[in-house]
């Protein structure tokens, strides 16, 4: 799929949303893929309750759709560093393409800067945005300390099997064009920028999480004009791959409140 001049893929769910619902937009962090957001992308899709079966008000068939950003997950490396609103602007001109008519969009990592801007840029199809373990901590804005975090999360938070898939897509990333997007990633401003967001935005991180640590995510929730956070307590940075059930239901029961008036996020689940 190319859009702007910038080639990437798009994976979606084979049914489409039902009429009037929204649907789901996965973007990965820096150096990963897809592939991390399987598991939440299947949950997602089928609206199950994490036991297999399908819970009690959830959307039927959602419609969601996960990309392999450009330089990432395989596809081809620009040529150039690519900003964080150029990668917000061929996400919106893919689903413009594929009739996406309203979406909440959801990022982890990185991709949470994607999901505030892609919003900003397009606030009359996202609807509701979902921040995943956002970065970069105001207070700890230096490589050196997010290469610490990172590796204490893989070492003390993370399972042998997500370690085994988000190393994979470093690897086939590579280590040039991860230090080429490195310095977009650290200089953009996502506590202000989320002020613009007319959207509600939940703002989720796991309990283990030392990259987005709890006084930045409160913080960043309390910037956003309609801001929520919540925590899943025992979990890491990636959390949406080691609970997908639970962050599924969450992000589904917190749309839905949402869609009622209320940015309520329930607290903290496990």
């Amino acid at each position: 799929m190319t859009a702007n001049g910038l080639t990437g893929r798009v994976y979606s769910s084979n049914a489409p949303s039902a009429a009037g619902e929204p649907a789901y937009v996965l973007l990965h962090g820096i150096g990963v893929s897809h592939r991390y957001l399987a598991r939440l992308h299947v949950e997602l899709a089928q609206g199950a309750d994490g036991q297999g079966q399908q819970a009690e008000g959830a959307d039927q068939g959602a419609a969601v759709y996960s990309f392999d950003l450009p330089g990432f997950g395989g596809t081809p490396r620009p040529g150039r560093q690519v900003t964080v609103g150029e990668y917000a602007a061929f996400v919106a001109a893919v689903l413009a393409e594929r009739g996406v008519e309203s979406c909440i969009a959801v990022g982890h990592s990185m991709g949470a800067q994607f999901a505030v801007e892609f919003s900003l840029q397009a606030p009359g199809l996202v609807i509701r945005t979902v921040l995943m373990g956002p970065v970069v901590d105001s207070a700890r804005r230096s490589a050196a300390w997010h290469v610490l975090a990172l590796t204490r999360d893989a070492l003390f938070s993370e399972p042998p099997s997500t370690n085994a898939v988000v190393f994979t897509d470093y690897f086939r990333a590579g280590m040039r064009w991860y230090l080429t997007e490195l310095p977009v990633m650290m200089q953009y401003p996502l506590d202000v920028r989320i002020r613009g967001l007319g959207q509600p935005v939940l703002v989720l991180r796991g309990g283990r999480d030392p990259i987005a640590r709890r006084p930045w995510c409160e913080h960043v929730s309390a910037q956003a004009p309609d801001g929520a956070f919540a925590e899943m307590p025992g979990h890491g940075h990636v959390v949406q791959e080691t609970a997908a059930g639970d962050v599924a239901r969450l992000i589904r029961r917190w749309a839905g409140t949402a869609a009622e008036g209320s940015a309520a996020a329930g607290g903290s689940t496990a």
